[in-house]
């Protein structure tokens, strides 16, 4: 009787192991067939959108050497310069304000603190592009809407907001004990010190998640890009520059031109994160346990 349940348990485990794997297996050729599609687009030799075959029938690299050499049209070392140093330094400002928000939040206790926290959450319902016409009027009065002050106006407008998604970083904050920060405080460290070089040590895994979405979201945004930089084509973000590459005066010319752009701006975040995996992962086993 054992024998035949044991030999039931382990046929039914087999069953619900195969589908799950069957499963995920779909899933998983449904989520890398997009990848592999824009990789072989990007070395297709034929030019133009439509094609009647999948993969390419001749292979080049001079879509990549276009996109570096061609700036007459589109100058797209400037765009993904431009989009570089945007999200470099709105990311080290929305990563800070997020963090120092969510840190404030977690551990003082002020008045306004949940009335706060209520009208972030309210607030957050709401997509951001919502505010994309006041927000680009109020620029131009300040006159930031033009030359290389756009560069300094899409930075404001990427990390200005960001401290209203402190409800993951909070979340983890408040796993940390409170008996940390008091045997500091005890030891006669500041608020700013706790912050710095106790809270921020043990929080790795939350910092570097921060860093990653916070980049991710300006590296690739095109709408308050498109809306601030109008016509000043030396402004232009990478997104925006895609975007144009699929325009019709443009898409039979740069249509895989366009594959191999998006394959480029993959690799920072790529990069980014892969520098970063390690002390995730480090942050994960030295964590403080409530």
């Amino acid at each position: 009787m054992k024998k035949e349940k044991m030999h039931s348990a382990k046929t039914k485990r087999f069953i619900n192991n195969t589908i799950v794997h069957t499963v995920l297996g779909i899933l998983a050729v449904v989520w890398v067939f997009p990848i592999v599609w824009v990789i072989l687009t990007s070395f297709r030799a034929e030019k133009g959108s439509y094609v009647s075959t999948f993969l390419p029938q001749s292979c080049t690299l001079d879509n990549y050497i276009k996109l570096f050499t061609d700036t007459t049209i589109l100058d797209f070392p400037k765009m993904f310069t431009n989009t570089l140093v945007i999200a470099i330094f709105s990311c080290i400002l929305s990563t800070f304000y997020v963090l120092a928000a969510s840190y404030c939040l977690s551990r003082l206790r002020f008045k306004m603190r949940k009335p706060y926290m209520n009208m972030a959450m309210i607030l957050g319902l709401f997509p951001g592009f919502m505010s994309m016409i006041a927000v680009y009027f109020i620029l131009k009065a300040l006159g930031m809407t033009e030359g290389n002050l756009i560069k300094v106006a899409l930075v404001l407008v990427y990390s200005g907001g960001a401290a209203l998604g402190f409800q993951i970083a909070k979340g983890f904050f408040d796993t940390i004990p409170f008996a940390v920060d008091e045997a500091a405080l005890l030891d006669g460290c500041t608020r700013w010190q706790i912050f710095t070089k106790i809270t921020l040590p043990l929080s790795k895994p939350i910092v570097i998640y921060t860093t990653l979405t916070a980049f991710m979201g300006l590296w690739l945004d095109f709408i308050f890009a498109k809306v601030i930089c109008r016509a000043n084509s030396d402004q232009y973000t990478i997104a925006i520059g895609l975007w144009k590459m699929l325009e019709k005066e443009y898409i039979d010319s740069w249509y895989t031109c366009f594959a191999a752009g998006a394959v480029l701006i993959s690799i920072p975040i790529a990069a980014l994160f892969l520098y970063m995996q390690r002390y995730y992962v480090d942050g994960l086993s030295g964590a403080v346990k409530g």
